[in-house]
């Protein structure tokens, strides 16, 4: 069944951005990459989880289940052996929808943060010290930020890394849209799959 192996092989690709994308959460975290003294001294929108939950965790249930729709027949349904399939094609839409709902979650807080820059000790308070992104083409105000050290690049890096991948995880899971829908609507086809 070629839908079920284009299935499983987006999940395949889902699982490695999802631990990813936790990875990458966890460590901004650490601004700099040192242990800050005071959590208030951490970027607001780390603390929204976008990485863990949006493209972590909600991305590990309709991996899991693309994974599983290739050999998933329900045992047949009504004495037809392809219902069960196509019912299992259809149900992964639906989780397909759950994945484009957390990815999209981590890509709108990955742009926020993007475009805010990160919160950082200025000589005299910890604050927001840009203003729309205007930090991401002057890297001559990059000297604002005097503490933690390294903080613009390391939450440049990691917030524009989750930005990426959440946004390949919501194209993965919009193909498995269409994917399904051919699954529940054509059923079953023997012809060369997506995937091998």
């Amino acid at each position: 069944m070629c839908t079920g192996g284009c299935a499983k092989c987006l999940g395949t690709t889902l699982i490695p951005l999802a631990v990813l994308c936790t990875l990458a959460n966890i460590l901004l975290f650490f601004p700099g990459g040192t242990v800050v003294e005071n959590n208030l001294h951490i970027t607001d929108e780390v603390w929204y989880f976008g990485g863990i939950l949006g493209s972590g965790v909600l991305m590990i249930f309709p991996a899991l289940v693309f994974l599983g729709l290739k050999n998933n027949d329900c045992c047949g349904c009504c004495g037809n052996e392809s219902c069960g399939k196509r019912f299992a094609m259809f149900s992964s839409i639906i989780f397909a929808a759950i994945g484009v709902l957390g990815a999209g979650y981590c890509f709108v807080l990955s742009a926020v943060a993007l475009n805010r820059g990160p919160k950082c000790y200025t000589g005299t308070e910890w604050t927001y010290p840009f203003q729309d992104g205007n930090y991401l083409g002057n890297h001559t105000l990059w000297n604002a930020c005097q503490s933690p050290e390294n903080v613009i690049p390391w939450n440049l890096t990691l917030f524009s890394l989750l930005l990426i991948m959440s946004g390949i995880q919501a194209v993965l899971c919009g193909i498995q849209v269409v994917n399904g829908l051919f699954g529940t609507i054509c059923g079953d086809c023997k012809c060369c799959g997506c995937c091998g």
